[in-house]
């Protein structure tokens, strides 16, 4: 998280000394109307600007969200024209002079190869055009320049150049964090592909078996149990979304825990208690159902050698911003020290059951304070607590942003 506050500083600090320079140069001595002074005013004015510009670069650098945020970057810099690009043609153009595009093309070749920015002279012989001089200001990321910011007036300015070039830092650092955003969706997919993996092939191989085992003696159930079985590996494997709803993860569950049971009958009991108004809340796929799969393995599949029944407990509690969330078994229990290797990574878990996948995407999605509580000793039991913010921001149900 500290990383995010450092950027997120870099990001605030251009556009807040923008905002104090425009408002130094038009100071008054009196305040406006209750708004403050001017200085205030016009530092209010650029931040907020700036605010309502930041969320489509968020996603990127495209024709869309160059549109979206266009308008409000011409606003911060008071130009008659302002056009965004990316290294081969222009996204939008918004003001006056929209005929110069191809010019401005022509000319941005240096700039772009460089990373430096340049002001040049316009040609236009239409003297109704406001449009004459452009500036230039590359955007970078990462030393790469990804298109440019340029800035177009009735003349030349050097106070133009510099505020160009400080807007124009300011929406790099925005189109930084978009590729930040993007890695983590990258190691966040990457991360459920492993999970995928993981899915242990005797839990697949014992579930067949069971189904099996019913196709003569009881056709209906195997007709059910094979419906369950599709269910959850239809829901396991499918390719669109890194998040889901509480819900639909816990209709997983009661689909994988109907295999389990068909499998070792009365020997495994299973609580809910879910509190209605969490089942909405969104949380990274195929968060939970590795955890149940954990508790019976350890819970009951742990007391092979001396067999006996197993109590699992799952409960989901509203606890005011969060949603906490409980699975708890009363079987073999781990070793703590084995627990916090298996964690760190430095042992590999028996029979693939992720919970270091999952503790890993908890802290990536919502930070290092959430990750999992487990609290386990030999032959205690083992209890897991999942803490999950009712909002977070970019985590929505089947990976959709929401609409502006």
């Amino acid at each position: 998280m500290s990383g995010f506050l450092a950027g997120l500083c870099v990001a605030v600090l251009p556009v807040l000394a923008l905002g104090v320079w425009i408002g130094r140069r038009t100071a008054r001595a009196k305040s406006l109307a209750g708004l403050g002074t001017p200085v205030e005013h016009a530092t209010f004015e650029t931040l907020h600007t700036a605010s309502l510009a930041a969320p489509p670069l968020r996603a990127g650098l495209t024709e869309e969200t160059a549109r979206k945020s266009a308008r409000k970057l011409r606003s911060l810099l008071g130009t008659d024209a302002l056009c965004l690009t990316d290294q081969s043609q222009v996204l939008v153009w918004d003001g006056d002079g929209a005929h110069h595009r191809g010019e401005i093309m022509e000319r941005l070749a240096g700039p772009l190869e460089t990373g430096r920015g340049e002001a040049f002279r316009l040609t236009c012989d239409s003297l109704d055009c406001s449009v004459r001089w452009a500036v230039v200001a590359p955007l970078t990321v990462d030393d790469r320049v990804h298109g440019a910011l340029v800035a177009c007036a009735p003349r030349e300015s050097a106070v133009l150049v510099r505020a160009a070039g400080e807007v124009a830092r300011w929406v790099s650092v925005q189109l930084e964090l978009a590729d930040l955003d993007q890695s983590r969706t990258r190691l966040i997919e990457a991360e459920i592909k492993a999970l995928r993996a993981q899915i242990s092939p005797h839990f697949i191989f014992n579930s067949l078996a069971v189904i099996a085992s019913f196709v003569r003696t009881d056709p209906e159930r195997a007709r059910e149990l094979l419906l369950e079985f599709a269910d959850f590996t239809r829901y396991s494997f499918r390719r669109h979304g890194d998040f889901t709803t509480l819900a639909e993860e816990l209709h997983a569950i009661d689909h994988y825990l109907a295999l389990v049971r068909a499998r070792f009958g009365d020997r495994l009991s299973v609580t809910l208690q879910i509190a209605p108004e969490v089942l909405p809340v969104t949380l990274p796929f195929l968060c939970l159902q590795p955890l149940v799969e954990n508790a019976v393995k350890h819970g009951l599949e742990g007391k092979a050698v001396s067999p006996g029944k197993c109590h699992i407990q799952i409960t989901a509690q509203d606890a005011g911003a969060e949603a906490l969330v409980v699975i708890e078994d009363d079987g073999a229990g781990m070793d703590p020290g084995l627990l916090r290797r298996i964690l760190a990574r430095e042992v590999s878990p028996s029979g693939g059951i992720g919970l270091s996948n999952v503790d890993d995407r908890l802290r990536q999605v919502y930070g290092d304070d959430y990750g999992l509580v487990i609290e386990t000793a030999a032959g205690a039991g083992m209890k897991i607590t999942v803490r999950l913010p009712k909002y977070q921001p970019g985590v929505h149900p089947a990976g959709r942003l929401p609409r502006e």
